[in-house]
């Protein structure tokens, strides 16, 4: 029976188990979203078409498969593309549907054309793959091209046009064929480097596992948690990679931000990394922590894309591969040969539960000037409150630096933006990693106030969908970091700043309330932690105005208020090593 284009599309995606768009409607896409919602979609309208790329990410990372969102033509994907981006250099598998005039039109050479222009070559560089749908039989071709695509080796965006000449053409073609049949194989690694990894296991004293963000966003936390069982090592987690796999939480320390972590990396005489890009988060695993034993550590690289083997560090044994298919191998290679816990384990996991503890008591003792509350307050507070088995989401700059060292929870979802820096991704990732979940489980938001501003409007598609967000903006009325810039460069009292302050009236509670969500404002510490557990209870979208102190937040008297900062600013160490 012949179908329309557009419902061919949402046939392929289906097949793949994915039932959800994210997009605002204009007349390329109308006839999609009224099939879509018929077929029992899950249709997302929200503000802006950068949400839209935001939102596509968020459900991606929870979901662990592609995510599919569209912008119109010109302006509307325009807005989408720093969203692009943002997945290129997060290694997010989207599928980004734009929409475009006729190719009858698109082929003229006419001046003054209506919301037109050549979109393909503006988002080559920023996406894995592009193409345009010229003609109605190439549909199945190139959406399963760009399914594949997204997902094959480093997996990222890819971008599809959707000129209207095709929007309603008929396609005479059978209904797509099992899913299994043309679903991405995830591949193995070799089994002759299988056994070299365990055979360097067997002979290591100090193996860590070295854990990054790819093992949240597979969703391969059970099969990495039974290797790490088998190793009885310490899990490292990289920056990007904060969130805590189930049932090895005590045995997790974050590289760079704990004594343990980095103790623990510098006995190491092994390590496995696993989901990460070996980059200059985690020093490309050279210099730095990694200074000790670097003439002797050998490394066990799990990683799918193989031409990053080798690039930035040497790499004993390279397993290439899916990791949720190469750490079941490696496991199961080791199931014979169970370690002993490592010597220093126990120790670890006694002064990491401390440094946590030691770190609350601190922020306590922490007072300022203004009698605002202090940044590490605000964290420690909101995060001691953390709901169990809640989503966590994080934006903004100093605010983040602030949560990497005091943070009180251990949260099996975390979802930031690591290597492209991209602020305002929060609230739509929150969004969007809420609908992946049908809403089920509690999402706490902690984000600075500018980070915040930026997406703002979201709020009331979070208000639309119910979603049990709770959002605790750390307010200072100002750009913190770029404060602390200023004051680096130019001294203190030395500058008017310009550029990085801005009204002190705004009130985040109350615009939250416009937009249809509850609003609530926090001065004292003690009384944070109880109203975050208020706004889950109620089950509605709230937003928590706190202010905290400026000076604090930006690191005054040369940044000696803003935690292992020293250790950030070495990410961007140039020519180091």
């Amino acid at each position: 029976m012949p179908v329309k284009v557009y419902e061919r599309i949402l046939q392929l995606f289906e097949a793949e188990g994915i039932n959800t768009i994210f997009g605002i409607p204009d007349p390329n896409f109308v006839h999609m979203f009224v099939a879509a919602e018929k077929r029992g979609w899950n249709v997302v309208a929200p503000h802006h078409e950068l949400a839209v790329g935001f939102m596509a990410e968020g459900y991606a990372r929870m979901k662990g498969t592609p995510a599919l969102c569209i912008a119109t033509l010109g302006p509307g994907i325009a807005n989408a593309a720093g969203a692009m981006m943002c997945a290129k250099v997060e290694n997010s598998p989207i599928i980004f549907l734009g929409g475009q005039r006729a190719r009858v039109t698109e082929q003229r050479v006419r001046r003054g054309r209506i919301q037109f222009v050549k979109q393909g070559p503006l988002f080559e560089n920023s996406v894995k793959y592009s193409a345009s749908i010229e003609y109605a039989d190439q549909t199945d071709e190139i959406f399963r091209h760009a399914l594949r695509i997204c997902q094959s080796g480093t997996p990222g965006p890819c971008y599809v046009e959707y000129p209207s000449h095709v929007i309603l053409q008929d396609l005479d073609v059978p209904p797509p064929v099992a899913p299994d049949a043309y679903r991405l194989v995830k591949p193995g690694a070799d089994g002759n480097m299988v056994a070299k990894a365990a055979e360097l296991i067997k002979a290591a004293r100090n193996p860590i596992l070295l854990v990054g963000h790819a093992v949240q966003t597979s969703r391969g936390g059970e099969q990495v948690k039974a290797l790490a069982e088998v190793l009885a090592c310490p899990v490292i987690q990289t920056s990007g990679g904060t969130a805590f796999i189930p049932g090895l939480e005590d045995r997790t320390f974050p590289y760079g931000f704990s004594k343990v972590a980095n103790e623990a990396v510098s006995q190491s005489d092994l390590c496995i990394a696993i989901g990460t890009e070996l980059g200059e988060p985690v020093h490309y695993g050279r210099w730095r922590h990694w200074e000790n034993n670097k003439d002797s550590r050998k490394w066990i690289y799990v990683e799918l894309d193989g031409t990053a083997i080798g690039q930035n560090r040497p790499i004993d044994v390279p397993l290439v591969g899916d990791l949720r298919t190469v750490v079941p191998q490696l496991t199961a290679a080791l199931k014979d040969s169970p370690r002993e816990p490592s010597a220093d384990l126990a120790r670890w996991i006694e002064a990491d539960r401390k440094r946590i503890a030691d770190l609350a008591r601190e922020a306590e003792g922490k007072t300022t000037e203004s009698g605002r509350m202090h940044t590490a307050r605000w964290v420690t507070e909101a995060t001691k409150a953390f709901p169990e088995n809640g989503i966590h989401v994080r934006d903004g700059g100093g605010s983040v630096i602030f949560t990497w060292t005091y943070l009180q929870s251990k949260p099996h979802d975390v979802i930031w933006n690591q290597n492209f820096g991209h602020l305002g991704t929060g609230l739509p990732y929150a969004i969007g990693a809420s609908i992946a979940d049908g809403g089920k489980r509690p999402v706490l938001f902690t984000t600075s106030d500018s980070a915040f501003l930026f997406h703002i409007g979201e709020l009331e598609t979070a208000a639309r969908l119910n979603l049990p967000i709770v959002t605790v903006v750390a307010v200072d009325n100002q750009w913190g970091l770029e404060v602390g810039v200023y004051k680096r460069t130019f001294g203190h009292g030395n500058t008017t700043e310009p550029g990085v302050h801005w009204g002190k009236n705004v009130r985040f509670d109350k615009i939250a309330e416009g937009l249809g969500c509850v609003g609530m404002y926090v001065e004292r510490p003690e009384e944070l932690a109880p109203a975050i557990s208020e706004a889950f209870a109620s089950g509605k979208p709230t937003v928590i105005h706190v202010p905290i102190d400026p000076v604090a937040n930006h690191g005054g008297n040369e940044n000696k208020d803003t935690p292992n900062y020293d250790e950030f600013r070495t990410w961007y160490a140039e020519g180091a090593q």
